[in-house]
């Protein structure tokens, strides 16, 4: 299929977000474990290097949240890559609460050698405070609920929502710091910052959804091209002669009934469709970012 398309654009910096990272360098001062949370779809695209720098040595758990709406092999694969940088690494769903025992008994295992330390120094009865870190939208607020079993944090479907700085117990023996979902002043590559408008970091509202979802149908097409036939019932044999994308989604436009008075296909209604089907896993599991 030819590809006449120019390169896309994403960025996104607002102010506060300068503030919050400032915030966080105050508040790692009183942190013994970071967990840091990332889309197990791209776990690259969802890790802040800036954010990564801050953290220097403190003990680190990664969460690998949405292990449902990714694949599983490659979601091993990268449990595997972190073990590899001595990082420990659990796929989670901060929805359902699979992983989240996991999560606290990893929390107490890192902390061991310390608070034996300090019982040796007679110090005890100190709680393990823990730092939640993520980008917006990677689940932190809806994991925090999940962990400490309450709605503790203020979540929403759109990134940013969690505002108010709060600690949150979990049990006698650990508590826990939310933290705003910071993004950083500009992606290293087109691919990260498409990762991210894909699975909804970026606000869809300050995005060019019709762009965005034309590169996600490109992809899918180049990589799971069985995922789009089977979801929207096209014809294999008359999509592999397509030209060009915007002929695919017009083709999803016409199953979906995606159409304008006419009977000319919606563009902007196609690229609710896919970008919703791709977020929500009814176009299956799918893994952005592999292992290199």
């Amino acid at each position: 299929m030819n590809d006449n398309s120019n390169r896309t654009n994403i960025n996104w910096y607002p102010g506060h977000m300068v503030k919050a990272k400032k915030q966080i360098e105050e508040d790692l001062k009183l942190i013994d474990v970071v967990i840091e949370i990332l889309d197990a779809r791209i776990p690259r695209a969802s890790q802040n290097p800036d954010i990564q720098e801050l953290i220097k040595n403190k003990k680190k758990i990664i969460a690998l949240n949405k292990s449902d709406l990714a694949d599983d092999i490659e979601t091993k694969k990268w449990i595997s890559y972190f073990f590899a940088k001595h990082i420990k690494a659990i796929a989670i769903n901060a929805n359902t609460g699979n992983g989240i025992e996991e999560i606290i008994k990893q929390i107490k295992n890192i902390m061991q050698e310390e608070l034996l330390k300090q019982a040796a120094k007679g110090r005890t009865g100190k709680a393990i405070r823990v730092l939640i870190l993520g980008i917006p939208n990677v689940g932190k607020s809806s994991f925090i609920n999940r962990i400490a079993k309450k709605t503790s944090a203020e979540v929403g479907n759109k990134p940013g929502v969690t505002k108010k700085k709060q600690w949150i117990r979990v049990n006698n023996e650990i508590e826990l710091l939310d933290t705003p979902g910071v993004l950083w002043p500009k992606f290293e590559s087109e691919e990260i910052a498409l990762n991210l408008a894909y699975t909804g970091t970026i606000k869809d509202d300050i995005l060019d959804k019709e762009e965005v979802s034309y590169f996600l149908a490109k992809y899918l097409y180049n990589h799971h091209i069985s995922r789009l036939i089977e979801r929207y019932k096209l014809d294999e044999e008359i999509i592999k002669r397509f030209e060009n994308i915007e002929e695919l989604l017009n083709e999803i436009g016409k199953k979906r009934g995606a159409l304008l008075p006419g009977g000319r296909v919606s563009l902007t209604k196609v690229a609710d469709i896919l970008l919703e089907d791709f977020r929500t896993g009814k176009l299956g599991k799918i893994t952005l970012e592999v292992v290199n």
